[in-house]
Order: structure tokens, then C-alpha cells, then sequence
């Protein structure tokens, strides 16, 4: 009889104690997918929005020769890009804008350029453009090939560019 009491007077303590581990569990599942939530990446935009991306944003760093605006233009650089000049290879954001500043010191610019293929890595961290320069009367008289890579959402910074002469030559 004695163990039919006990048994009867635990049954309000098993309830709550089953409550309580109800409770736990709910509020764990809840701080899981909270923090997963947390670290998941946004979803990666398609392949057609970064190459327009990074098309724009060549656009806008051409933009800064046309405007004048070395401060611009200096704002597209990654802190270590490097760009081919002739023979020489410029290393770092402040070597690059050094060597730049000269084509933005006369009031008109000495050349243009713009993006004419544009490709983005799959994983949507790296871009090629290339396209024609032209010289102040419009003719083209070289070729660029620049590597962006994604530094931020939405924020592509140069890391390479190259220049390429044209050849005048007969065709084969």
C-alpha cells in the first residue's frame, strides 16, 4: 500500500519534470537553428548579376579617368593589387596610385577604355574583364585585361591589370 502512495504522489513531479525536458528541448532546438541561421551564407546571386556587377563597376573605374578623379580611381584598388606597367610591375593600392597619378593631372584624359567580356568564377569571388583603350580621338590603340575579386557584397576591387598593345599588322 505504501508503494501505491509513493507512486500516486511522484506522478505531479514526473509531469513537471517531463514539461520541464519538453520545455529544454524546444528552447535547444530553437538556439540550433538560431545560430545555423546565424552562419549560413546569404544565397549567392547568379552568374548574370555578377557579370553585370562587374561590369558596372569597370564602367565606374573608367569613369574616374573621363571625370578626373584619382581619388576614385584609387578607391577601386585592392590594397594589393598589382598592376603591369610596361617592364615594370607596380605592387600595392599606394604604388599603383602613385604611378596613375600623372594620367589625372591634365584637364583632359589621355585615354578611356571600356569592359567588353566579362566572366565570374563559379564560387562568385573572382571576375576577368577586358576590353578596348582609346586614345583621345577614340581610336583604339590597346587592349586591358583586369581580375576583380569580391572584397564585400557587392564591393569588387581590381587585384590585376594588364595592358596590351594593338597590332596595326596586315591580317594572315
Amino acid at each position: 500500500m505504501e508503494a501505491g502512495r509513493r507512486n500516486a504522489a511522484e506522478a505531479p513531479n514526473i509531469e513537471k519534470g517531463i514539461e520541464f525536458m519538453r520545455l529544454l528541448a524546444a528552447t535547444l532546438i530553437a538556439g540550433i537553428v538560431s545560430v545555423a541561421g546565424c552562419t549560413m551564407s546569404p544565397p549567392r546571386p547568379d552568374n548574370a548579376v555578377l557579370q553585370r556587377q562587374v561590369a558596372d563597376t569597370e564602367r565606374a573605374f573608367a569613369k574616374t579617368m573621363s571625370d578626373r578623379d584619382h581619388a576614385a580611381f584609387a578607391s577601386f584598388l585592392s590594397d594589393e593589387t598589382v598592376f603591369f606597367a610596361g617592364p615594370r610591375v607596380l605592387r600595392g593600392k599606394a604604388a599603383v596610385a602613385a604611378d596613375w597619378k600623372k594620367f589625372y593631372e591634365r584637364p583632359t584624359a589621355p585615354f578611356s577604355w571600356r569592359p567588353q567580356e566579362v566572366e565570374v568564377l563559379e564560387s562568385g569571388t573572382l571576375a576577368i574583364s577586358s576590353g578596348p583603350v582609346f586614345d583621345p580621338q577614340g581610336k583604339q590603340f590597346a587592349t586591358f585585361t583586369s581580375i576583380w575579386r569580391l572584397e564585400a557584397p557587392g564591393t569588387w576591387r581590381i587585384i590585376f591589370d594588364k595592358g596590351n598593345d594593338v597590332c596595326d599588322c596586315p591580317k594572315p
